[in-house]
């Protein structure tokens, strides 16, 4: 919508529809990232875009591999972060899901 992208929630599903990464919250949080790339490339934008992002974690002791990835992914750029644990996600081998809302400037 004009300079705002907001990309939904996004889990560890391919394109065949086959989960990557099951049991491995590492793997998932950075196959959704790789996701969130593309899918701000169709709209015009880029990470450095992004200035917000929700991640819903099913374990939160888990969280440090969800850092990691988001650390990766973000070590120059600072969006507004929430991490919330929630009890379950659509397919119970999803472990996280995020989200993230961008402005093209």
């Amino acid at each position: 919508m004009g300079n705002l992208v907001f990309v939904a929630g996004t889990t560890a599903v391919d394109e065949s529809g086959e989960v990557v990464g099951p049991d491995d919250v590492y793997a998932q949080a950075s196959f959704i990232y790789e996701k969130i790339e593309k899918a701000l490339q169709q709209a015009g934008a880029t990470m450095e875009h992004i200035v917000r992002i929700r991640t819903f974690i099913t374990d939160m002791s888990r969280y440090p591999e969800v850092l990691k990835a988001q650390g990766e992914v973000f070590e120059n750029i600072r969006p507004a972060a929430t991490l919330v644990e929630v009890t379950a996600l659509i397919d119970e081998r999803l472990l996280v899901e995020i989200e993230a809302d961008a402005v093209i400037e």
